[in-house]
């Protein structure tokens, strides 16, 4: 994820400096080095993984609501749809900032607290087991904890296309959570044992509620927190691309857009309560794969290796044609096991 990102970077940059432009989106770079075809999929892949990932934090969140207000689901998640999507729509940037930072400490401190509480019963001998051939199925959902590339133009426009600078606000910007994430696995795989054993799909956050009554109300809490904060950023970034997409006017975008964006994710999270796991798995193999896996590598080969373009800067990522060839296979290769899976799965059922 971190070549990926550094892909994006270098052929942002490369772009605006080919276009006189001091910002390029995602879809004009690719533009320049997929043609039409590639601007299709980006939108698409773009499109799919906003619209699943909210399909999953509706679910998520009604479930948590459901659970603690004690009202039905529709109930539930047509309040979380309408509280949230409401604040995006009639907040000010300033409004919505101040929320968002809020929201962003109390997931911190909840976090923190989590961690310590649940620490106290770390069974250290449970960090040594291993399940190896649970380890690809994981691959989409980690793809999908590091997608942080959707920013990396803003991140160069920022930085004023200064690579060393994106190269290291890239590489420590990853780092910061990946260490939370190994500090959260910790917790979950040394608290429950056998869990790392079973090799099945499981809510490690129901685990944890389960084996330690103590965290319940702090899970809760850090669950709808994070997602809130999430749903908050998906929602006004979709709303803005469709915008974009339809090129509807200025000041007669926002009902048709929020309606567009708020209303098919509470449907279909309605239809399937139990379809948050298979959104995340879903957007992270078709979505975060295909557009932050597939095209950066895609994009970058183009850019190198075509006669029609030019690159003005030297590449910020090694290896040539075999790292190219190593991201895109990777991906590819996950995305049609996954496939096949699929439709083995569909097949026996």
């Amino acid at each position: 994820m971190v070549v990926t990102g550094l892909l994006v970077a270098e052929v942002n940059v490369n772009t605006m400096c080919e276009l006189g432009s001091g910002s390029v989106s995602l879809v004009s770079m690719a533009k320049r080095t997929l043609g039409t075809a590639g601007v299709r999929t980006v939108c698409f892949s773009y499109l799919f993984i906003h619209y699943a990932l909210l399909v999953a934090y509706v679910a998520r969140s009604s479930e948590i609501l459901t659970n603690s207000l004690g009202i039905p689901l529709l109930e539930s998640a047509t309040l979380f749809s309408l509280a949230f999507g409401g604040l995006c729509y009639f907040g000010s940037q300033r409004v919505i900032g101040a929320v968002n930072g809020f929201l962003v400490f109390s997931i911190i401190a909840s976090f923190t607290v989590l961690v310590v509480v649940a620490s106290g019963n770390i069974q250290w001998s449970s960090l040594l087991e291993t399940n190896f051939a649970a380890a690809p199925q994981s691959i989409p959902i980690i793809a999908l904890s590091f997608v942080y590339q959707n920013v990396v133009p803003v991140l160069c426009t920022n930085l004023e296309g200064d690579l060393s600078k994106v190269r290291k606000a890239i590489v420590l910007g990853t780092a910061i959570p990946l260490a939370l994430f190994l500090v959260w696995d910790a917790v979950i795989l040394g608290t429950i044992p056998g869990f790392a054993e079973s090799g099945t799909i499981t809510d490690p956050l129901q685990q944890l509620r389960s084996s330690n009554g103590t965290v319940g109300p702090i899970v809760e809490a850090f669950s709808f927190l994070a997602i809130g904060t999430s749903y908050i950023g998906f929602v006004l970034g979709l709303t803005d691309f469709i915008a974009d997409l339809l090129k509807l006017p200025s000041g007669q975008n926002k009902p048709l857009t929020y309606l567009v964006t708020l209303f098919p994710p509470l449907v279909l999270s309605l239809l399937d309560p139990e379809i948050f796991f298979k959104a995340l798995d879903f957007a992270g193999t078709y979505g975060v794969l295909v557009l932050f896996g597939v095209f950066p590598a895609a994009m970058s080969w183009s850019e190198r290796y075509s006669n029609d373009l030019e690159a003005p800067i030297s590449p910020i990522v090694p290896g040539g044609k075999l790292t190219l060839s190593f991201v895109m296979g990777g991906a590819l290769l996950v995305i049609f096991s996954e496939v096949f899976k699929d439709i083995m799965c569909s097949y026996k059922d």
